[in-house]
């Protein structure tokens, strides 16, 4: 009779009945380093708690942080209390912490911060001696394990970017024993090579995995390179020695080729543009040089002499026919002021003439009635003394006097013979 056959699930499930009902897995205390510390936006926390012997991946909840009164880091040395439960879609056991207490940073991350402290004290992080990055590479030298995701990703994003770049690697140990002096021995060798940039890094892992790129003999073979280097180790919020030491910090891999690999097509694209540019450069700036030219030609033509004059020229036979117009305008006014004025004036003495004629004839009247000769040819006589003058009184009469007697027609001479006053 042949054995049962089981699915991955029931195995799994078993297994984990088995874990559930240990006494000793379902209420445990771990004390590790922790190690690959990652706090998800839910606000759960997964890690790695590890020791010399060991590794044991652990979560904690959202729900059990509570009781947290510090923010947990790689290096940290803790203690967790929880239950060591199987996954079951997975199969992989792992600890479920409820509580965690903090027992003093862990021993490597203690050896980081106190190199990374001598090393700034010597003056190797100093931005003054970072040498810049080629803009346009052609020879990258690469220090990195020959099968990892580090290689596969610069290969991938270099193809993408550029096919014509060179790539050459130096295949090193990038954790472990003799890790270190493979990666000095390969920035040695690869800074005699003529390369224009060498790209030092490794995937992600932990703080033991990336733990080469601490040493203090690689931060000292990047700072002695000739060559400018880029450091690409571990992901985004992995920081090594390395990052600090040298010339470039990339947060990956792929990112370190994206900085080290200029993009040939835009670089195609903007030699093509330069291209044009300096073929119509030329013509344009001719164009530009005869626009120029007519301007100044026509500023030149406005501002000399015979122009000027023309000007001027214009400028008198406008002011010339204004004058005229004005002129004209006033003779008009003035003519007709005076053909006002004329014509009052003849009115004037044509009325003054007819009173002074009507006068004329009324004094002419008066003065017919004052002539003595129509008086005489009337009768009456005008008498005068021998010296002429008037006869008016018989007071001045004597007899023997001679008198003179004008008449119409001619004059007497008489004598007085006797004299008669009726007063």
């Amino acid at each position: 009779m042949s054995a049962s056959v089981y699915t991955v699930g029931q195995i799994n499930r078993y297994i984990r009945g088995m874990f559930s009902q240990d006494i000793l897995l379902s209420s445990v205390r771990v004390r590790g380093e922790v190690s690959n510390c990652k706090y998800h936006t839910s606000g759960h926390i997964f890690f790695s708690l590890k020791d010399a012997t060991g590794t044991i991946n652990c979560i904690m909840f959202a729900g059990n942080r509570r009781g947290m009164d510090f923010r947990m880091a790689d290096g940290d040395k803790v203690i967790a209390d929880g239950s060591i439960e199987v996954y079951e879609r997975d199969g992989r056991y792992q600890l479920y912490a409820k509580k965690i207490s903090r027992e003093g940073a862990g021993e490597l991350y203690e050896r980081f911060v106190r190199l990374k402290k001598e090393l700034a004290e010597m003056g190797m992080f100093d931005p003054r001696y970072k040498k810049p990055v080629p803009k346009y590479a052609k020879r990258i030298g690469i220090v990195t394990a020959p099968t990892g995701a580090a290689i596969r990703d610069i290969q991938n994003i270099a193809g993408r970017r550029n096919p014509y770049v060179e790539l050459i690697l130096y295949p090193a140990l990038v954790q472990g024993e003799g890790a270190k002096e493979s990666i000095v021995r390969g920035i040695e060798i690869l800074d005699r090579a003529g390369v224009e940039v060498i790209i030092v890094g490794r995937g992600g892992g932990s703080i033991e995995d990336l733990w080469a790129f601490n040493e203090e003999v690689v931060a000292q073979a990047i700072f002695d390179c000739e060559t400018p280097i880029i450091s690409a180790v571990g992901h985004e919020t992995d920081i090594t020695i390395a990052d600090y030491v040298a010339d470039l910090r990339a947060p990956t891999p792929s990112a370190a080729a994206e900085l080290a690999v200029f993009d040939f097509r835009a670089f195609k694209d903007a030699l093509d543009r330069y291209r044009t540019a300096l073929r119509r450069g030329p013509e344009t700036k001719l164009n530009h040089l005869k626009m120029q030219l007519r301007l100044r030609q026509t500023k030149l033509a406005m501002r000399s002499p015979e122009s000027a004059v023309r000007e001027k020229r214009r400028m008198l036979l406008d002011a010339e026919d204004a004058l005229c117009e004005a002129l004209a305008g006033k003779i008009l006014l003035l003519k007709a002021r005076t053909d006002n004025t004329g014509r009052r004036l003849a009115d004037g003495m044509t009325k003054a003439l007819y009173r002074d004629k009507l006068r004329l004839h009324g004094l002419i009247g008066r003065l017919k009635g004052l002539n003595p000769m129509d008086r005489l040819s009337q009768g009456f006589s005008f008498v005068t003394d021998e010296d002429g003058n008037a006869f008016t009184s018989v007071k001045s009469a004597h007899e023997g006097d001679v008198l003179t007697i004008f008449v119409s027609d001619g004059k007497v001479r008489a004598e007085i013979r006797e004299v008669i006053d009726h007063g």
